[in-house]
């Protein structure tokens, strides 16, 4: 799609109103790495070791929200946002991941806070964003029951200090790539290479999430949810290996994090000769109702049965044929139909389902470090064509009620580091500059296109 293309086509306008919003995370933004008496968390060990980092970067200073947040409040309210996702640190408030907060970091959020709700954009803060405390990880991180109770704890320190003016909650973010990249396959943080031994840290994010549930609804939160990242599973070929091949799939990536909080029970893992460590109770805490399910989508998944007799995994992961692709390259086909069909599924497989929110959906694209007025009209193309799905989920019976582009801000891209760009900003990484793309003003006239 051409520049030309898009502003013939005019923004895509959805059959009913929902909420407009756009997200960031802390350790991605953020910077002052050692400023406030933070601490440091398994990323700040992960870019600290040799190899593991792209670019060799280290998140510092990126952004540097730290210093400049009123810029990006400011860009929020210019957009027309109706809600900003942003992370809190862990390791910002709780620097060792137990004890009481700390004071200094906790001013930055509320200063943040403040910030939004004068400029009339709600805040929507997700309470982990992959930071995990190293004092945590080193007891055993989410492979340790206690893992989950210390989040609790940590939570309640956020909420006594921010819940008077913050209703709107995120509890974890991508428990299911902590998970499979984290622990199963090594590629992120914390850089564990476990396999199927991984699946405990996936029982012990959901119950995190449903203690830390608890506890900002008894301090008087008003909506409280997780955001997963959730993928469309597709078969390469017809038939039937190709099909127990996807079912595998979407259980491991999908259905082990969905079915516990919205059923109240895992699906059947005997097949992989696997169970989940649950105790009594864990369940009804992990399956109190959430106000509502948030999925994180990028792309599909394609998959086919595995080769090699000894392998261990029921699936491969290949290129989606014919698809086009973001900088990632064939990791990240651009099939937004996928999306909509998630959402129906989801809507079909969970009767009685609690009201969607997207909270994220972008693209990174081969940009620039330094661009006076940057035109990503692939990043328009594909936010265009993925919004045109969320409208017609909802045409179709799908209850969406909120939809968040990933990200305002390019940022630290994780092991990528500053190698993908995301964001509806471009933010030249020595200067901190800030300018918006031509992506911004798209979005802006789709906010307010769906408003009139």
């Amino acid at each position: 799609m051409t520049a030309a293309d898009i502003r013939h086509r005019g923004v895509p306008v959805l059959p009913r109103r929902i909420r407009w919003s756009a997200a960031t995370a802390a350790f991605q933004i953020e910077g002052a790495r050692s400023e406030d008496g933070r601490g440091p968390s398994i990323w700040d060990r992960w870019v600290d070791a040799p190899n593991t980092v792209i670019d060799g970067s280290t998140a510092e200073p990126g952004p540097d929200s730290y210093h400049r947040w009123r810029e990006d409040v400011a860009l929020a309210a210019d957009l027309g946002l109706d809600r900003y996702r942003f992370s809190i640190s862990w390791t910002r408030v709780q620097p060792d991941g137990t004890g009481g907060p700390n004071t200094a970091g906790l001013d930055y959020y509320s200063r943040l806070v403040d910030g939004l709700l004068d400029a009339g954009v709600t805040p929507f803060p997700t309470l982990y964003h992959w930071d995990l405390p190293i004092a945590v990880d080193d007891a055993g991180g989410w492979l340790s029951r206690d893992t989950a109770q210390r989040f609790a704890d940590y939570s309640a320190l956020v909420v006594d200090r921010l819940g008077d003016r913050v209703k709107h909650w995120y509890t974890i973010n991508e428990p299911a790539m902590t998970t499979l990249q984290g622990y199963a396959t090594g590629e992120l943080a914390p850089g564990q290479f476990l396999l199927f031994d991984a699946l405990p840290t996936a029982h012990h994010q959901l119950l995190a999430h449903g203690l830390a549930a608890r506890v900002l609804r008894g301090a008087g939160a008003e909506a409280v949810g997780v955001a997963n990242n959730h993928t469309r599973v597709l078969p390469l070929r017809p038939g039937d290996a190709d099909h127990a091949a996807v079912t595998a799939y979407d259980l491991l990536h999908n259905r082990i994090f969905a079915d516990p909080i919205l059923t109240g029970t895992y699906p059947d893992l005997s097949a992989f000769g696997l169970a989940m460590p649950i105790r009594d109770g864990d369940m009804e805490i992990i399956s109190a109702r959430p106000d509502f399910y948030a999925v994180n989508f990028y792309n599909p998944t394609t998959v086919t049965a595995p080769t090699g007799e000894d392998n261990p995994i029921p699936f491969d992961i290949v290129p989606t044929p014919g698809a086009p692709v973001t900088g990632f390259g064939d990791e990240w086909p651009i099939v937004p139909g996928a999306l909509r069909d998630l959402l129906l599924d989801f809507a079909r497989r969970y009767p009685g389902l609690p009201p969607l929110i997207v909270s994220e959906n972008g693209a990174s694209f081969p940009e620039p470090d330094r661009a006076a007025s940057p035109c990503d009209v692939d990043r328009i193309s594909y936010l265009d064509g993925h919004i045109r799905a969320v409208g017609e989920a909802i045409e179709a019976g799908a209850d969406v009620e909120e939809y968040t582009v990933w990200s305002l801000l390019d940022n630290f891209e994780w092991a990528d580091g500053f190698t993908q760009r995301f964001g509806l900003v471009h933010v030249d990484f020595e200067s901190g500059a800030r300018t918006p793309k031509s992506s911004y003003d798209w979005y802006g006239r789709v906010i307010a296109e769906n408003r009139a």
